[in-house]
């Protein structure tokens, strides 16, 4: 196992831990553009309270993640940073 996936002690402090999860990720159903816009503006203002922002966001750039608000920034806004991010 890779040591990203080991050092994930970060998680615990993450100002989004809590029934507010579910902001950060699209929903199962067809969502609005204006409703994703609403949802990931209040998942943002949640991460830019967060000790942990920059930990989370690093990891999500590692791990290539592709979905959800992860340390303040969806999944365009991360592929700006990593083009190879698909």
């Amino acid at each position: 196992m890779s040591v990203v996936l080991n050092d994930q002690r970060w998680q615990v402090r993450a100002a989004c831990r809590g029934p507010q999860i579910k902001i950060f990720f699209p929903p199962s159903h067809f969502e609005r553009k204006s409703d994703k816009r609403e949802r990931e503006r209040r998942a943002k203002l949640i991460c830019q309270t967060c000790s942990v922002k920059n930990d989370c966001l690093n990891y999500a750039l590692q791990i290539g993640e592709q979905h959800g608000i992860w340390g303040g920034l969806n999944e365009t806004e991360r592929r700006q940073i990593i083009p190879s991010i698909q």
